[in-house]
C-alpha cells in the first residue's frame, strides 16, 4: 500500500471521527437537552432519540469509522500484512525485557469477541501489537507526549501521592501505560503482564528503545498472575476492566489484594462514573458499536462495596480529567479513578 495514501486515507477517517466527537455529537445531546418533558432515564432517552436522523448518523459513524480504521481499504491491518517482513524485523523476541507464555491458555471472553473491531483481536496475528499501538494514536492522541499524555497524567496523579518501589501494571497491552511508571520511576521495579503476546513484544521494543533496565514484560492473566503475595506497592491498570465480565474483574481485585503488600495502593484508571441517563445511554450505545460487551455490566456494577467487601480500605471513586480544555459538549469517555488501600 503506497504509504502517502495510507497516511491521507487514515487523516481522513480521523478528521471525520473529529467531525462525529464536535458536532454530531452536540447536536445530539441539544435534541435530548431541548427534549419536553426532560428525560430522566434510559428509556426516556430512547423515546427522545429512537426517532432522529441525526442520531442515526451518529450511530453509523462511530460503527463505521472503526470499521474502516482497521479494515477498509487504508485500514491499519491491511497496511501492516503490506508491512510484515520489515515490522517483524524490528522484534526482538530473545528480549530480556518479555517472557511470553505460549502455552497460556487464552480466555472465551477474551477470544470471542473483536474488541474495538480490531480483527482477530490483538492476540491472533504476530503484528496485532503494532496494529493496535497505531490504532491507540486517535483515542489517545497524545500518547507519548510528556504532561499531555493521558497515561502520563495518570502517573502523575498516583506519584503525586508518593512513589512505589514496586508497581505491577495488569493490562499494560504495548507498554502505554507502563512507559511513565519505568522512566519517571527509574529506582522502581515495573512488572507489566498481559495475555497479548504480539502486544508485549511491542512493549519490549519500546523499552529496549529507552534502554530502560527496571521493567519487565510477562505474559500472564490479571486475575491469576502467579506472582508472589504481598510483593508490590502499588497495583494499577488502564482501561482494562471495561473489557472482563463482572467475576473476573472481581477476581483481578482480588488479585490485586493477593500481590500488594500491607498498606499498599491499588489505582485503577478506566471507564465507569456515568453522571445521568443521557451519558449512559451513549456510553452503552457506545459498547455495542465498538464490540465492547462487558462495558456496560461494568460500569452497573456497585465497585466501591465490592471493594469494601474484599478488604480494601479508603476505597475513591471520582472522575478524571484526561487533557485540559476538554470542550464541554464534546463526545468523551467517562474516565473514572478507582482507588483504595490494603488494610495494613
Amino acid at each position: 500500500m503506497d504509504e502517502r495514501a495510507f497516511s491521507a486515507g487514515q487523516a481522513f477517517l480521523l478528521s471525520a471521527k473529529l467531525f462525529w466527537t464536535h458536532k454530531l455529537f452536540g447536536a445530539v445531546k441539544d435534541e435530548v437537552r431541548t427534549a419536553s418533558p426532560q428525560p430522566k432515564t434510559l428509556a426516556d432517552v430512547a423515546k427522545v432519540l429512537s426517532p432522529s436522523t441525526t442520531y442515526a448518523y451518529f450511530e453509523w459513524f462511530e460503527r463505521h469509522l472503526q470499521k474502516m480504521k482497521y479494515s477498509g481499504r487504508y485500514g491499519l491491518v491491511p497496511h501492516a500484512d503490506g508491512l510484515r517482513r520489515d515490522l517483524l524485523a524490528r522484534l526482538d523476541v530473545n528480549s530480556p525485557l518479555v517472557q511470553v507464555d505460549p502455552a497460556l491458555p487464552m480466555p472465551d471472553y477474551y477470544t470471542s469477541v473483536d474488541v474495538h473491531q480490531h480483527p482477530g483481536g490483538v492476540w491472533s496475528d504476530e503484528l496485532a501489537g503494532f496494529v493496535y499501538e497505531e490504532g491507540a494514536r486517535s483515542t489517545t492522541p497524545a500518547m507519548g507526549v510528556k504532561h499531555a499524555d493521558l497515561h502520563q497524567r495518570f502517573t502523575d496523579l498516583i506519584v503525586s501521592e508518593g512513589k512505589p518501589k514496586r508497581i505491577l501494571d495488569m493490562g499494560c497491552g504495548f507498554g502505554k501505560s507502563t512507559r511513565p511508571f519505568y522512566r519517571d520511576l527509574p529506582e522502581a521495579e515495573v512488572t507489566a503482564v498481559d495475555l497479548a503476546a504480539p502486544c508485549l513484544n511491542v512493549a519490549g521494543v519500546q523499552a529496549s528503545q529507552d534502554q530502560a533496565r527496571n521493567v519487565r514484560f510477562l505474559q500472564k492473566n490479571a486475575y491469576e498472575t502467579g506472582l508472589p503475595a504481598g510483593s508490590f506497592d502499588l497495583v494499577t491498570s488502564t482501561m482494562l476492566l471495561h473489557e472482563m465480565p463482572p467475576e473476573k474483574i472481581e477476581a483481578t481485585m482480588a488479585e490485586a489484594a493477593r500481590v500488594l503488600a500491607p498498606g499498599g495502593r491499588m489505582v485503577h484508571l478506566d471507564f465507569h462514573m456515568l453522571p445521568d441517563a443521557f451519558a449512559r445511554f451513549i456510553h452503552y450505545g457506545h459498547a455495542v458499536r465498538n464490540n465492547e460487551v462487558y462495558m456496560e455490566p461494568w460500569a452497573e456494577m456497585d465497585i466501591a462495596a465490592l471493594l469494601r467487601k474484599q478488604g480494601f480500605t479508603d476505597v475513591t471513586i471520582a472522575p478524571f480529567a484526561e487533557a485540559d480544555n476538554v470542550p464541554p459538549d464534546a463526545w468523551r469517555f467517562p474516565w473514572t479513578v478507582i482507588s483504595a488501600t490494603k488494610a495494613a
